[in-house]
């Protein structure tokens, strides 16, 4: 069971991350300054339905892995996955915040697209681990 959600939340965050990076990020480009306010906001919002659940299951089954079941494989899946939380919250949510508020809107546009690649990596990397974890060969 447990496996199985995980599977679920990684397989979601991975096609979610790879969909934001090489669709969602290069739009922004696209939009005049005031539409892309509009729609910033709107966006933010309904993003939001969808990764918090992702990433609270993520982050409570790797800590419920790490309490049952502590070996290289969910410790290091917990700390991948807390530094998505904190690269999140440290780096994403003050970039999205700004071009939510009009500031700096130019400059934080590029550096979420640039930054947004460790992300990218990162979640590549949970999935990764999570399959050969979950079915690998012993």
């Amino acid at each position: 069971m447990i496996a199985t959600l995980r599977l679920v939340c990684d397989s979601g965050l991975l096609v979610l991350i790879w969909i934001v990076q090489l669709i969602i990020y290069p739009s922004f480009a696209f939009y005049s300054h005031k539409n892309l306010f509009t729609w910033h906001k709107i966006y933010t919002k309904r993003i939001a339905l969808v990764v918090i659940p992702l990433m609270v299951t993520q982050l409570i089954i790797s800590l419920l892995q790490v309490y049952t079941n502590p070996n290289i494989y969910s410790i290091l899946y917990s700390i991948m996955v807390i530094s998505a939380w904190l690269l999140t919250f440290i780096i994403f949510v003050p970039l999205h915040h700004d071009i939510s508020n009009e500031i700096e809107t130019d400059l934080s546009i590029k550096k979420i697209k640039l930054h947004n690649w460790s992300r990218t990596v990162l979640w590549s990397l949970i999935f990764i681990l999570t399959i050969y974890s979950t079915f690998k060969p012993w």
